[in-house]
């Protein structure tokens, strides 16, 4: 099967974000919720607000909607689905799973403990509900995940990981959420992005449907000819 060939032979990635969600959810047990959180949020320089306030938007699903056109446009059909799915996998989930736990964010989770909590980020909107899980962590792993597994690269493997983590982190540091809900959005994207990849170029789903409408073409074709 292609996709555990390319689980395997990018074992660094997989490995590497998997020793790092374990660590992470070691931590969020080892420490409360806001004892957890005030940890991340310890360090707030001017400079990183602003960054912050920013590169969290690369765990938009703009970002991968335009990937996925941008390897369209390059007649690379299979990557551009591979990624459109993760997407849309992780997308749905996430919404789902938003409306089925419908947690508290921080700001509005502080405000029902009575925590003082000042250091929000000027000029950015912070919502009180459906916490759990992070959308943007899960969007930014879908999609480094089927980034790495598409084009077969080790080289970018670093690159995306560490991109896909410091979004997550993001999402900690503009007081957007908790580290449980980055945890199980990474999970999210991750599993997302491999079922894609498994449906694109395992069981050809696409590949299917293209045979089966140029079946339907020549059974057309030669029907008009009997005539």
């Amino acid at each position: 099967m292609r996709t555990i060939k390319r689980l395997n032979r990018l074992r660094y990635y997989f490995v590497s974000a998997t020793s790092i969600l374990l660590l992470a959810v070691i931590f969020n047990f080892s420490f409360s919720k806001t004892n957890g959180f005030l940890i991340f949020n310890q360090f707030h320089p001017t400079w990183l607000d602003i960054f912050f306030k920013y590169f969290t938007n690369l765990g938009d699903g703009l970002i991968s909607i335009l990937a996925a056109i941008a390897l369209l446009l390059f007649q690379k059909r299979k990557k551009a689905m591979t990624v459109a799915l993760a997407y849309i996998y992780s997308g749905l989930l996430v919404q789902l799973m938003k409306r089925i736990f419908h947690l508290p964010r921080p700001k509005y989770f502080f405000e029902q403990t009575l925590f003082h909590y000042t250091h929000f980020i000027e000029g950015l909107s912070t919502h009180n509900q459906n916490s759990f899980p992070s959308g943007h962590t899960a969007s930014a792993f879908a999609l480094a995940t089927a980034l790495v597994m598409i084009f077969k690269k080790k080289q970018i493997s670093f690159y995306c990981l560490f991109l896909a983590l410091s979004v997550g982190y993001s999402r900690i540091y503009l007081a957007q959420h908790f580290l449980v809900d980055v945890i199980f959005g990474a999970i999210t994207g991750i599993i997302c992005a491999i079922i894609s990849y498994h449906q694109v170029y395992d069981l050809k789903i696409f590949k299917s449907a293209q045979i089966r409408k140029r079946y339907q073409q020549l059974k057309m074709a030669n029907h008009h000819n009997s005539r």
